[in-house]
């Protein structure tokens, strides 16, 4: 059993403006960063890592009762064989990390949090807040880049491969993705890639985990799961289509894709396996019948929502490793679908399509799904992005709708949109 000691303040100011001045100290870094809700941590410093939440002791200090927040970043594939590139080698598999500090925000206002293993020294406390009093607003920056071609040849030999599985009886869905090589024309921080992508037009929930030279992020629209208390939600997120340049255009491909039969194929594979899950370790289990649309900025996505209640003595981390990977992101049966991409895609995806999130000390908690990301070490960095493949896919277009996924962590690079 770890002790661990949290001692929580209100936090003056903008979050994410004393995360920038703060963070200057710090080469560990966290974030979980929810755009559509005031859901936000942001931590900073290596701390404490324990294995369970079980093995954790908290005692609160200071003058607000706030939980201490442990953030996880799994891998999409831990057990893949194959050797991650040199980036994602760079990161320590730790089930749950504590930070030295973690600034957060809920619906009751923003907090500051430092996390110790013995009793906290208020004057850290003191002199932190002093640090975010000196906060000057944020200024975002455009770092150019270029990315490198890769072969739509390769591509299509790993889309034929996927159909020969699912012709074969193998499978009937399976996910595949391309990696493309991002430099850029100067030297760029993580800070520089968050402040983007929180304040660009990415929509959806804001990730970066920093270690030492390196860190990975992303803007994921995908949530896996969710609890506070008892009550639970997911989404089933698969089937794609263009976001279109107006609202005539955006209003008919919405039209085009809730009727079209190759994408709810594709999308029925994912409902229908969340509902087993949460059937399985739920109760009062509400999923609709018919997908709506969730709409991006530069695409559209078949959505629908999934909600229960979760039966006693199943925990957020428990309902994260029976959803993930989901049939959007490896395939269907997920099984097979991952000894496929083991063998078909020539790199480890490591924390793409992973689950990354957080637990609190009282086991409410969140993790999303880590697509629409990169990994970087301030230079250069590979972007990911994938499509599903079912019976009736096209190569050249799956490819391009990878293209247009790929807008999104792209972002991250622009600071005046």
């Amino acid at each position: 059993m770890t002790r661990i000691y949290s001692y929580t303040v209100p936090l003056e100011g903008d979050m994410v403006d004393a995360f920038c001045v703060v963070q200057k100290g710090f080469t560990d870094q966290f974030v979980y960063y929810d755009k559509r809700r005031p859901n936000r941590h942001m931590g900073l410093g290596r701390c404490i890592a324990i294995p369970t939440l079980e093995d954790a002791d908290c005692t609160l200090q200071g003058p607000v009762d706030l939980q201490p927040v442990f953030f996880s970043f799994n891998r999409f594939d831990a057990g893949n064989p194959s050797p991650c590139d040199p980036l994602f080698s760079a990161f320590p598999q730790v089930a749950l990390m504590l930070p030295e500090i973690v600034l957060s925000e809920n619906e009751t206002g923003a907090y500051l949090q430092v996390n110790s293993l013995g009793p906290v020294y208020e004057g850290r406390v003191a002199r932190f807040l002093k640090m975010v009093k000196s906060a000057r607003p944020r200024v975002r920056e455009t770092i150019p880049f270029s990315l490198e071609p890769d072969s739509r040849e390769a591509w299509k030999r790993i889309v034929d491969e996927s159909l020969d599985a699912i012709r074969a009886g193998r499978l009937v869905k399976v996910v595949p993705s391309r990696r493309k090589l991002l430099r850029a024309a100067r030297p760029f921080s993580s800070k520089d890639l968050l402040v983007n992508l929180i304040d660009g037009p990415a929509r959806g929930t804001v990730l970066l985990y920093r270690y030492g030279d390196v860190f990975f992020c992303g803007c994921t629209p995908e949530l896996l799961v969710r609890k506070q208390g008892s009550r639970v939600e997911s989404m089933c997120l698969a089937g794609t289509c263009p976001a279109g340049a107006n609202d005539e255009e955006r209003a008919k491909f919405a039209d085009e894709l809730l009727h079209d039969e190759k994408n709810l194929r594709e999308h029925g594979h994912v409902v229908n396996f969340i509902r087993s899950v949460f059937e399985r370790d739920c109760y009062n289990v509400d999923i609709p019948r018919q997908p709506g649309i969730m709409p991006l900025q530069h695409i559209q996505h078949l959505h629908t929502p999934a909600a229960a209640d979760v039966l006693d003595g199943v925990s957020v981390l428990d309902l994260c490793r029976q959803l993930h990977p989901t049939p959007a992101l490896a395939g269907a049966p997920v099984g097979e679908a991952l000894m496929l991409l083991r063998r078909i895609e020539p790199y480890n995806r490591g924390f793409f399509g992973g689950a990354c999130g957080y637990v609190d000390g009282s086991g409410n908690g969140e993790f999303a799904v880590a697509i629409r990301s990169g990994v970087f070490d301030g230079e250069i960095g590979y972007v990911y992005a994938g499509c599903g493949v079912v019976e009736g896919s096209d190569a050249a277009a799956e490819f391009d709708e990878i293209d247009m996924k790929l807008q999104t962590i792209l972002t991250a690079f622009n600071g005046e949109a």
